[in-house]
């Protein structure tokens, strides 16, 4: 990679053992990364709000029961951020195994009497108290992590310039399991983030253009393949289909986007005003509160919110940019990578869908959707690239 210098590995307790008084932790954070995803919960916090809080049937009467739970998830996705930058990318490298079974285990476990459909997607796992996981979300990070190391070990330890073939194989064979796990739930949308994830951490890597065409032409003969074989379930064909013509079924398979389009058309440039939007009160659109969640700003704050929305995700894909260019090891480079192209990947097929440019894949919109697991994973996954800021060589 143009401007990447090889230094060799070296395994470190944390990320406060190497840093001088002078130089603290506090002070090496990237704020700006962490401004904008706090800022994009907040909001997403008062668009859950706005979407639920008229819905007895889903908040049992209490009109701050989204309200309270996206708060809470957001706090322990915040505390899962520290925690990830305490113990550091690199300590994490070395529990990679561990961590990529644990998530292999759950997607499996997906797949006994503990799983439960949702939406069609038979992706979840339900747990005491009236409280579900959904293992995918994890194992976006696991697929990341462990590719990462795979492909950066002879590199940082100086042996080679770029992965070799070998290496490259074991990377896609490790990705390769658990989506094939994850297809067979089914829940496509997961599948292709995990795709372009894969993509972004080879090209990212260094490894052979060849393997990354090779994957894009796989990737083509896969699809047409599940077309052709018949392994998409019904309700996942249907939205291809309306998607590909909109007037289709406009009262059927058609409908969330149609109503998607109406609310975010009718917010203007400044929007009806929040807990002011016919459609989001109405209760038009469905999944408000989670694949749609951007359907409320852009029918209660306008042009200017939604855009507001955009302007925070691109900083937070900014910054993630630059720490992947800024770290000296290739293991730093391909996780930020990872993490850049599972980012901005989602956000484009969540708000390309509610626009009906993309479609409906049952994907949430990063730190703004309601949902403990995918709120998880995104902080831990700002963990990491904070971790990889942190613990960057100091400089004069």
């Amino acid at each position: 990679m143009a401007g990447f210098s090889v230094q060799r590995y070296a395994p470190e307790r944390s990320a406060w053992s190497r840093l001088t008084a002078r130089d603290s932790v506090v002070r090496r954070l990237d704020w700006p990364l962490l401004g904008s995803a706090v800022a994009l919960s907040f909001i997403g916090s008062l668009l859950v709000w706005s979407a639920t809080r008229g819905r007895d049937s889903l908040t049992h009467g209490d009109p701050y029961y989204f309200l309270f739970r996206h708060a809470l998830n957001t706090g322990i996705g915040i505390a899962l951020m520290i925690g990830t930058i305490w113990l550091g990318h690199r300590t994490l490298r070395g529990a990679v195994p561990v961590l990529y079974g644990l998530s292999v285990l759950l997607v499996l476990a997906v797949l006994t009497p503990l799983g439960a459909t949702v939406n069609g997607a038979h992706a979840w796992i339900l747990l005491p108290g009236g409280f579900s996981i959904q293992p995918s979300e994890f194992t976006k990070i696991t697929i990341i992590l462990g590719m990462a190391m795979i492909l950066a070990a002879r590199v940082d330890a100086g042996d080679q310039i770029h992965p070799d073939h070998r290496s490259v194989a074991k990377a896609l064979g490790l990705a390769a399991l658990p989506m094939v796990i994850v297809m067979g739930m089914p829940d496509l949308g997961s599948v292709m983030v995990m795709v372009v994830i894969v993509l972004g951490v080879l090209l990212a890597s260094g490894a052979s253009n060849r393997w990354v065409f090779g994957l894009l032409g796989a990737g083509v003969a896969g699809a047409v393949a599940i077309w052709q074989l018949g392994l998409l379930d019904d309700y996942q064909i249907a939205r291809f289909a309306a998607f590909a013509n909109p007037a289709l079924d406009p009262a059927g398979v058609g409908y969330n986007t149609n109503q998607a389009r109406i609310a975010i058309g009718s917010g203007g440039l400044h929007g009806t005003g929040l807990f002011q939007g016919t459609q989001t009160t109405g209760q038009f659109v469905p999944e408000q509160q989670t694949d749609f969640v951007f359907t409320v700003a852009g029918e209660e704050l306008g042009f200017l919110g939604a855009g507001l929305i955009l302007v925070l995700l691109g900083v937070v894909l900014w910054r993630a940019c630059r720490i992947a260019r800024e770290t000296t090891e290739l293991y730093g480079t391909v996780v930020a990578a990872g993490i850049i192209a599972w980012f901005a990947f989602q956000s484009f097929e969540n708000i390309g869908m509610t626009l009906g440019i993309m479609p409906v894949a049952g994907l949430p919109l990063p730190f703004v959707s309601y949902g403990g697991s995918s709120m998880f994973a995104v902080w831990v996954a700002i963990g990491l690239l904070q971790s990889i800021r942190v613990q960057r060589p100091i400089t004069a």
